[in-house]
């Protein structure tokens, strides 16, 4: 079954799994002691740290081993805030950083911190220039991943810390994604990486600290990692951690060659295969193995569970695949279509049969697709838009689906009425729907309003607010703006 969903975790690396075999026998004393199978222990440790600070660019000492990548985030984040508490409370991060990141903040606003977004660009880039505007006298710590987790875009790390080091902030930059690729220079001030993201056992994340950034550990503290991680090290996982990070590292330029190019061939062919389709991130600034694509008029759970009975393991950021029924806030932040969106990361291993399955994968997703619009009666299903009745209300004919008892089990409803005298408009009720169907409704009434007219879509789903000035980019209409649960379209086309 190929599994396309690398950025979330990846398989143990044959070199991890021997590692980890190996230190199950050597190193499970405890570190600190020194008799002969403690020093043993210590021996191990001391040397995973050496060859993980070398992948890093750092030196030893200034790296601890934590849990997981989430509690290096945090207690990175926590232990240089209240390091640098006198020269300011004000937290900066782009819009589009790990949750681990955006809750370590909200978590420092509701103590009484500041915390100031970046905005991205449709890229999901931040700009440099857009964290110079942000620093300020009272900031304490900057955050910016180097490549994000949903799109692959790449983020311009070494400019970034060029304009922290100017205003004397550190930088705290999350490798997870990344690390496995390469070094992110010299200038960032604290870096953070998670072992299961590069082939390493889970429970095992990395936390560079630069010496001369000014770092309090959050408390509770032991004699643990410098008192930077807490407990009882798991040497083995480190050991594993340790030597799988150097085997990809190795392995890097060689695997980014092979997985661009068929990501490559992912983003070139989707949109000529499957209509209405929107290939997301930056086209060459990207992570060489993750491809982001979003699908008009498709429920992401329905798409994920297509593809999943044909045997493909993809991931989503789309709102309906979401606990909390809310658009990824990476996609937000950019200003995309978040509806039937698919993230494929394509995992290092498997050379033999990568390229069959991507084939394989480029020929059953236009039948997914279709099979998943026609179940919601959306267009681009294999028997186009469903047949409608309409009712002429004013200047503007009003238009319900054929489904329309399937639509208002999902509390749709498509209702139409005239608006303001002389302005062409129709409205559509869709107030209870949750995503795509609102944006469904759009489509099917925009023909029915005249060049310069105006649909009026009435819509309480959070994922509206992105997915319906998405759509006007992605169609050709003008977004006119939102007032409260009314979304205003025009038509140009």
């Amino acid at each position: 079954m190929p599994y396309f969903d690398a950025a979330s975790s990846v398989p143990l690396h044959p070199v991890a799994r021997e590692a980890l075999t190996a230190a199950l026998d050597e190193g499970w004393a405890d570190p600190a002691r020194l008799h002969r199978e403690g020093r043993r222990a210590r021996m191990l440790l001391d040397a995973a740290r050496e060859t993980a600070s070398e992948a890093v660019g750092c030196r030893p000492d200034e790296l601890v081993f934590t849990t997981s990548g989430t509690r290096a985030l945090h207690t990175g984040i926590a232990g240089a805030l209240a390091g640098r508490r006198r020269a300011g409370r004000r937290l900066v991060v782009s819009a589009v950083e790990h949750s681990a990141v955006l809750h370590a903040a909200a978590a420092h606003e509701a103590a009484g911190g500041l915390v100031t977004e970046v905005p991205v660009d449709r890229t999901g880039r931040a700009a440099p220039a857009g964290f110079r505007a942000a620093l300020g006298d009272d900031t304490a710590l900057a955050c910016l991943q180097s490549a994000n987790h949903e799109v692959g875009t790449e983020q311009p790390v070494t400019e970034v810390a060029g304009v922290c080091a100017d205003a004397g902030i550190p930088l705290l930059v999350d490798a997870a994604q990344s690390l496995a690729w390469g070094r992110h220079g010299d200038a960032w001030s604290l870096l953070a990486g998670s072992a299961h993201k590069w082939g390493g056992p889970p429970g095992v994340g990395l936390l560079a600290v630069r010496k001369g950034v000014r770092f309090a550990p959050p408390a509770p503290v032991d004699e643990r990692e410098s008192g930077r991680a807490s407990g009882f090290e798991n040497i083995p996982a480190i050991v594993a951690a340790a030597a799988s990070l150097r085997a990809v590292r190795a392995e890097a330029d060689a695997t980014a060659a092979r997985l661009r190019a068929l990501v490559d061939r992912v983003r070139a062919r989707v949109p000529e295969s499957v209509p209405d389709v929107e290939v997301v991130g930056d086209p060459v600034r990207r992570l060489p193995n993750l491809v982001t694509f979003s699908c008009l008029y498709v429920d992401g759970e329905a798409l994920l569970h297509a593809l999943d009975r044909q045997g493909f393991s993809v991931s989503s950021g789309s709102s309906c695949t979401s606990s909390t029924l809310t658009p990824s806030h990476v996609l937000r932040a950019m200003g995309v279509l978040s509806e039937g969106n698919i993230r494929l990361s394509l995992p290092p291993g498997s050379v033999g049969s990568a390229e069959e399955d991507v084939e394989r994968f480029l020929e059953i997703l236009p039948e997914a697709v279709r099979e998943v619009r026609e179940q919601l009666a959306g267009p681009g299903g294999r028997n186009g838009a469903p047949e409608r009745r309409t009712a002429r209300t004013g200047t503007a004919t009003a238009t319900a689906t054929g489904l329309e008892a399937e639509a208002e089990a999902e509390g749709a409803r498509a209702s139409a009425s005239a608006h303001a005298p002389g302005e062409p408009s129709v409205t559509v009720d869709a107030l209870g729907s949750l995503c795509p169907l609102p944006v469904i409704e759009l489509a099917k009434v925009i023909g029915e309003v005249p060049l310069g007219g105006v649909v009026r879509v009435l819509a309480d789903d959070e994922a509206a607010r992105v997915d319906i000035p998405a759509w006007c980019e992605m169609r050709g209409q003008e977004y006119l703006g939102a007032d409260g649960e009314e979304f205003r379209v025009r038509r140009l086309s």
